[in-house]
């Protein structure tokens, strides 16, 4: 009987593509949904990684030219109404309201140093916002995949004894299909889930770094205008 039964295992094809399409319609939904997951949040990890890569270019070539000594005025004329890089919009938003701020006599408007840091502040919420997108998918899937997998699981053991009860045989060759079908789904959601959460940390970290230089140029610009209004 033993060998029997192994002999009827032996003939059930176990490959993933052959225990999806005889998972049931439920499970087959977990898994589709965990594959679209993964695929998904790999594309954003991968677009993360450019992104970030091309900022930190950008925010290092405008460094340069910022302290290059160029005159302020000459540099933001440069870039004209078409910044390419964070710093650029940046500095390109305390410059427009620096400009602003003058009369036509040449004389500040009062309350130019407070605006002209608001200006800088939108500015820089906009390019964390930009910095963030998509990072909180990263997130949703990691917190989340497991426990669909895992329900995924739940149901296809729960058809499983459903399928053995019927059929009165515990043999291993009733038992063992249904319930790696099952298990498909849980490896399914750690697949999605890890990487998820490796890069979350990863890239939230990266995007934390480039937005505390952002803040940090901010503030440099608002001393080098501070200065030049107090002269």
């Amino acid at each position: 009987m033993e060998a029997e039964a192994i002999g009827l295992a032996s003939e059930v094809d176990f490959s993933v593509t052959a225990l999806f399409w005889r998972a049931t319609i439920v499970v087959k939904l977990v898994m589709l949904m965990l594959i679209a997951a993964s695929f998904w949040g790999w594309a954003i990890i991968i677009q993360k990684f450019v992104n970030y890569r091309v900022a930190r270019r950008q925010a290092e070539a405008f460094d340069r030219a910022f302290w290059s000594g160029e005159p302020l005025d000459e540099v933001f004329d440069r870039i004209g109404g078409n910044p390419s890089g964070a710093s650029e919009r940046i500095f390109s938003a305390g410059m427009t309201e620096w400009r602003r701020s003058h009369r036509e006599d040449g004389q500040l408007i009062a309350g130019a140093t407070a605006r002209i840091e608001r200006s800088m502040d939108v500015a820089i919420a906009k390019e964390d916002e930009k910095l963030n997108y998509g990072l909180g998918f990263l997130a949703t899937v990691g917190a989340t995949a497991p426990f669909i997998g895992l329900f995924g699981t739940v149901w296809g053991i729960k058809n499983a004894f459903e399928e053995i009860a019927i059929a009165q045989n515990t043999n291993l060759a009733v038992v063992a299909p249904g319930i790696a079908e099952a298990l498909v789904a849980t490896a399914l959601g750690l697949l999605a889930a890890i990487p998820a959460v490796i890069f979350y940390n990863k890239l939230s970290a990266d995007a934390d770094r480039i937005a505390s230089g952002h803040e940090a140029f901010a503030d440099e610009f608002s001393t080098i205008l501070s200065r030049q209004l107090d002269a």
